[in-house]
């Protein structure tokens, strides 16, 4: 088939053709009519994480079957779906259930196996969801990781309605999917960005305020704080916690390290959250509110022979939303 391969990390990607794996009984092969980029496509060139070699990125998946494995019995040959990004092996989802992304077999489709920037994708079938048909393609491409890991870090940190939500960094995948749910979910949902037009956009998009992430400080008390930023915004984000708020982080795109003033953190009784990815149950959840009308930011839609061009825009950090690529005619 051809795909986007990435033959050493760190590395480059190159469009060719590569051998597609045997599949294996309990597989389902898919033909990609969309994908979406994430983070996960920079950092796998960069040796951070490094995947297996070589690799096909892609966390984002949506398309029809086109071929299954002999033990496969809930997909069939044209059905068109999605694919859950979270991938746990069935003992981990029976030993940790709602927490399977805790489980030590606990894997990301596109970064510990090959992914959907190819002609054809294939994944477990347990990892294959009917597709919202109320959505477009790219819509169904562009929500599953950033809004499953949106949703469960808003579930770890126990938002409720009427509470304050402060969104960092609004412009990536997850940061958008977090205003969304929070809204949904009767928060009160500000956010910050160092963009004046992204601040202006998270407005038209439902936040009730913005302040710019350059700021020492920021005028808001949250119960919650959702942060993937990391060391240049962590100082600002702890501060911005109300007495006994929760600041729950899923990713660290500024840096790995940051400092903590433990007085701060007892007297004022914060907690730190972490969380990753989501399991099946929250997956299908969110495919169910995506399906009843969750709002989608999409940034940009690229061919797949686009994709360098649309990781530049990723690298930049130009995006506001999830950019996708569509595979028709490709």
């Amino acid at each position: 088939m051809q795909a986007w391969i990435l033959d050493e990390s760190p590395g480059a990607y190159r469009w060719g053709s590569i051998d597609l794996p045997e599949l294996a009984v309990h597989d389902v092969a898919i033909r990609v009519v969309a994908s979406a980029l994430n983070h996960m496509d920079l950092w796998t060139t960069r040796g951070a994480p490094k995947p297996p070699l070589p690799h096909v990125p892609g966390c984002d998946v949506a398309g029809i079957v086109s071929a299954i494995g002999s033990a496969v019995t809930t997909v069939a040959v044209g059905d068109e779906v999605v694919i859950n990004p979270g991938v746990s092996p069935v003992a981990d989802i029976e030993a940790w259930g709602n927490d399977s992304p805790m489980g030590p077999g606990f894997m990301i489709y596109g970064e510990h196996c090959w992914g959907g920037h190819a002609e054809t994708a294939i994944a477990p079938e347990r990892n294959v969801r009917p597709r919202p048909r109320s959505r477009t393609w790219e819509e169904c491409a562009a929500f599953p990781l950033a809004y499953l890991t949106a949703y469960r870090m808003l579930r770890r940190a126990r938002l409720q309605s009427g509470d304050t939500l402060l969104v960092v960094g609004i412009g990536s995948g997850v940061s958008c999917a977090a205003l969304a749910l929070g809204t949904m979910m009767g928060a009160r949902v500000e956010a910050t960005s160092r963009s004046e037009s992204k601040r202006a956009q998270a407005l038209e998009m439902g936040a009730a305020a913005v302040h710019d992430s350059a700021a020492a400080k920021w005028s808001v008390e949250a119960d919650v704080v959702v942060e993937s930023v990391g060391p240049a915004t962590w100082d600002q984000s702890v501060r911005a916690l109300k007495p006994g708020g929760r600041l729950v982080v899923c990713g660290s795109t500024s840096g790995p390290k940051v400092e903590l003033t433990l007085p701060r953190l007892f007297f004022k009784q914060f907690e730190i959250i972490g969380s990753t990815m989501g399991s099946y149950q929250e997956f299908d959840e969110v495919c169910a509110l995506v399906d009843a009308g969750l709002a989608i930011t999409i940034d940009g839609i690229f061919p797949l022979q686009g994709y360098q061009d649309a990781l530049a825009r990723l690298e930049h950090g130009e995006q506001l939303g999830k950019i996708v690529l569509t595979h028709e005619g490709s």
